[in-house]
């Protein structure tokens, strides 16, 4: 059993020192050992384009299997687009396409509202 840094918790607020010491004291049962990825770099995400006072919220929906409306409408985009690289039949071909440019001209709709109620001050 390994144990916890005593200088574990210097420093920090009081829910910050609460939580680290969960985190000290799982480290010390070996808890935290031989998990999925020990040893491998994190794949960290690029949130430059989220509001910085919105990044925890946007990853705890994101990771909850949620996304703003607008970026469900990309991934949407984005799987019709693989769909229709994978697809022979013309018919089906045909289809997908009529889909995929409704699916981006709901989207551009979406921006203009957007950038149109910004501009009127109700955004």
């Amino acid at each position: 059993m390994k144990t916890p840094p005593t200088s574990c918790t210097s420093g920090l607020g009081l829910i910050d020192q609460l939580a680290e010491r969960q985190i000290c004291d799982a480290i010390g049962r070996g808890e935290l050992e031989d998990l999925p990825g020990t040893g491998r770099p994190l794949t960290l995400e690029d949130l430059s384009m989220v509001p910085e006072d919105l990044r925890a919220g946007y990853l705890l929906l994101k990771n909850a299997g949620f996304l703003p409306p607008e970026l469900e409408a990309l991934r949407e985009v984005r799987d019709v687009e693989a769909l229709i690289d994978r697809i022979e039949d013309p018919a089906l071909r045909a289809q997908e396409l009529r889909r995929l440019r409704l699916l981006e001209l709901r989207l551009r709709e979406a921006e203009y509202r957007d950038k149109l109620q910004a501009r009127l001050g109700h955004g």
